[in-house]
């Protein structure tokens, strides 16, 4: 069954952000880290030290059930955000058939903005805006027998 959480995307402000939303609401960073720490890929352009360390995800459980997500966006990966579209609904399934399925459904009259694939950070991951201009994220955590 899908866990429901939501992903703020911010331009620049993410660390900020969530040292604000950890003070306001508690707990600690599960997850903190920053696009200098991807691996080189074919056509990536060139990040500047500025751009290299701003957040690609940062993770901050607020209860049992719910995990306030977010990420810096940097130019030329994906499109840009304004006020308003600045946030995704994050579906965490328990397989990649879950995922698929999900993933297809959603996307169905909308534009996938990354298509489902292993990622190296190890998950099953892909983001679409629906037929309505929601941004979805469908994320399967691997296990290390898939």
């Amino acid at each position: 069954m899908a866990k429901v959480n939501v992903y703020l995307t911010f331009q620049g402000n993410c660390e900020l952000a969530f040292n604000f939303y950890q003070s306001a609401l508690g707990g600690e960073f599960k997850d903190l880290s920053r696009f200098g720490e991807m691996p080189p890929e074919e056509g990536m352009p060139e990040l500047s030290n500025e751009m290299k360390n701003r957040l690609m995800h940062v993770s901050l459980p607020i209860s049992t059930e719910t995990v306030l997500m977010g990420s810096d966006t940097v130019p030329g990966f994906g499109p840009d955000v304004t006020m308003g579209d600045n946030f995704s609904i994050s579906l965490n399934v328990d397989s990649k058939e879950e995922a698929d399925s999900l993933f297809a459904k959603l996307s169905e009259g909308g534009t996938i903005t990354m298509p489902l694939d292993e990622t190296f950070w190890g998950s099953y991951f892909g983001m679409l805006k629906d037929q309505f201009g929601i941004n979805w994220m469908v994320n399967h955590d691997l296990l290390e027998n898939e």
